[in-house]
């Protein structure tokens, strides 16, 4: 399967996240920077080629046990969207960044909901959910200065006690950030 195939661009929540997210880069990133999207080519990061970034991935090796794959790319801004969750250590990846902007979300620790996991996949599951603190920390610490941020839920659309509290309770937090 196409890495495209994986998600399914008519589903609302991802189609919302992809939408905030773009608008964030936008906001200050100018279109035609070189960028280096952690991770392997997705819908966002071809999304975001569409909108006219030179956009160039990871080729999928395990980033907690080569975080220094990342210091090969010499680009103006690095994308960190959705994966940093899913390494053991993410620091070693943001320390070796040889960019001097970097734009990076995650989703958010829910109180009322376990971090995600698949049974059926190590590599789809997540390792940190973070609190915003924690991740700010995690970036001050691994050498970057947060310039901005924002959160936003997750409304899913059905009816229940956790869609209600995923609508009113922030579960995405997205940074710009610069050494």
């Amino acid at each position: 399967m196409d890495s495209t195939e994986a998600y399914n661009l008519n589903n609302k929540v991802l189609s919302r996240r992809y939408s905030k997210t773009l608008a964030f880069v936008k906001q200050t990133l100018p279109v035609g920077t070189s960028v280096l999207d952690i991770g392997i080519a997705n819908p966002l990061s071809k999304l975001f080629e569409q909108e006219g970034y030179n956009v160039t991935n990871t080729k999928g090796e395990d980033l907690d046990d080569f975080p220094e794959s990342v210091n090969q790319f010499k680009t103006e801004a690095a994308f960190a969207f959705e994966i940093l969750e899913h390494l053991i250590n993410p620091m070693g990846v943001l320390k070796n960044i040889q960019a001097n902007r970097l734009y990076a979300s995650i989703p958010l620790s829910l109180w009322f909901a376990k971090a995600y996991r698949n049974k059926n996949d190590r590599w789809d599951q997540h390792f940190h959910e973070f609190e915003d603190w924690q991740f700010d920390w995690l970036l001050e610490k691994s050498g970057w200065k947060i310039v901005r941020s924002e959160k936003w839920t997750s409304p899913t659309g059905v009816v229940g006690i956790r869609p209600l509290l995923r609508h009113i309770t922030p579960r995405y937090y997205i940074v710009e950030a610069k050494r």
